[in-house]
């Protein structure tokens, strides 16, 4: 790319994506005539390597430049200018916003090695979902045409009600049951439902970024209560903020450390709630997917004041392309969430609920959550391992291997970095709410390469990490 001495430079800082400013570079160059009609561009591996980013960004921004009719991408010839351009100037067209908020650049943009929250696609079952899938997709298709049921298909909340009593020991009929688009999408129901906008919330601290703000849109008033090597700190929340109306908890597998809520902090958060006719939400991190134990039992299980409100999702044991989620509310609170689901958040496709039930009834499930159980044990001790002899003191939690960085590094500009080279750690203070003592690290998801793939990612995370220390 050297017509006219056309020169492409990108900036790692700026607020504008960097698929996004090759996008606006390449176009403003053909625009004004330095790159001519018919000009080859280089291949997108080849100019990710000359910028020192990922081979992705590139490719990114050369089909959205082939989705504009500036060039042509194809095998024989390679990438290159379209001999006719289009008559509308494609400078002049709005770009595509990119949020720049930390939740999304700590938390949702970020893709690759070392991505946490996704299941290992290498062992995913793509055959048999796909066929479970095109089954119950013509199924659906031959029904009578008519508005499903927003709670969820009846026969996948009856199977779910029976899985949460054998493996959570949660007792519950399937009226208190619904299916929700993901974690996220439970949480946004439940919060609808109570309606405690002006109220407190406890948060764990760290704890899950996107769920924290989620509850400040709701309009409550996060309140950070400490996470020690027992989870989270339920004395020092009623010494603090007793007056809280919810409290919003990972107590099976903490997010993101990994520990679990003992019986006694347990006890007392139950009672702390009945006291004071308070709520809690039971993020069931995680849920069965415990890697050198037995999954501890749920707190609903544990719950006999009908306090607490169960959110689970299919998301890390399946998928997360599903979006498919499941929340268990106690009785007193059916009929509210009924009509939230009713009116502003229905459950998702009934093709995708028919296949995730046919995949329970078949007992596929299991086998495929005991077969993702080794799969992850292994990889995170030969995560550990590696990670270990570049002179890092490691930490396996759940699905994640946290690494400490040495003294004075910065986590967020190192992952910041990092997503450039085609890796994805999530900064370990990014999950401190701001203004409160935090810890640096870098947690790195387990899911993806192996062998020597994986030693070539570690070594490049090293690299970036030593550079930026």
């Amino acid at each position: 790319m050297n017509e006219k001495k056309f020169k492409l430079t990108i900036v790692s800082d700026a607020r504008v994506s960097l698929s996004e400013q090759i996008r606006r570079g390449i176009t403003e160059a053909i625009m004004s005539g330095v790159l001519q009609p018919g000009a080859r561009l280089p291949s997108w591996i080849d100019l990710a390597t000359q910028l020192g980013i990922s081979r992705g960004t590139v490719k990114t921004a050369y089909e959205r430049l082939s989705d504009e009719q500036l060039v042509e991408m194809s095998r024989s010839r390679g990438t290159c200018v379209v001999e006719n351009l289009p008559l509308s100037s494609a400078a002049d067209t709005v770009p595509e916003f990119v949020p720049t908020s930390e939740l999304y650049q700590n938390f949702l943009f970020p893709t690759g090695d070392f991505q946490m929250g996704i299941p290992a696609s290498d062992v995913f079952p793509v055959p048999l979902l796909s066929r479970l899938f095109a089954a119950s997709a013509r199924k659906v298709m031959s029904l009578k045409q008519v508005y499903c049921d927003p709670r969820g298909e009846n026969e996948l909340r009856r199977e779910i009600a029976g899985q949460l009593t054998l493996s959570r020991r949660i007792k519950c009929h399937s009226s208190q049951v619904f299916v929700t688009t993901g974690f996220t999408g439970g949480l946004g129901l439940v919060l609808h439902a109570l309606s405690l906008q002006g109220k407190k919330a406890w948060v764990e601290n760290p704890g899950f970024p996107p769920a924290r703000k989620a509850l400040a849109l709701a309009g409550l008033t996060t309140v950070a209560i400490p996470v020690d090597s027992q989870g989270m700190d339920i004395e020092y929340g009623i010494r603090h903020a007793p007056d809280a109306s919810i409290a919003l908890v990972t107590p099976g597998q903490q997010a993101p450390l990994g520990m679990t809520l003992p019986p006694e902090r347990r006890n007392r958060l139950l009672e702390w709630a009945n006291e004071g006719d308070r709520w809690i939400i039971e993020d069931d991190y995680l849920g069965e997917l415990q890697l050198s134990r037995r999954a501890a039992p749920s707190l609903a299980a544990q719950d006999t004041f009908d306090r607490v409100i169960h959110i689970g999702s299919f998301s890390k044991t399946i998928s997360p392309c599903l979006r498919l989620g499941f929340v268990v509310v106690p009785p007193s609170l059916v009929e509210a969430v009924a009509d939230v689901a009713a009116c502003l958040s229905p459950a998702p496709d009934p093709a995708i609920q028919l296949t995730v039930l046919a995949f329970l009834n078949g007992g596929h499930f299991l086998r495929h959550l005991r077969k993702m159980k080794r799969v992850y044990h292994t990889r995170s001790l030969e995560l550990a391992r590696i990670m270990g002899n570049f002179g890092y003191k490691t930490h396996i939690h759940g699905l994640s291997v946290l690494i400490d960085l040495p003294d004075g590094a910065q986590d967020k500009a190192i992952a910041h970095h990092a997503c450039h080279f085609g890796l994805a750690p999530s900064p370990l203070s990014a999950w401190y709410l701001p203004n409160t003592s935090s810890r640096a690290g870098l947690l790195l998801g387990v899911s993806g390469k192996e062998g020597e793939p994986l030693i070539q990612a570690c070594e490049r995370l090293d690299s970036i990490i030593r550079k930026l220390s």
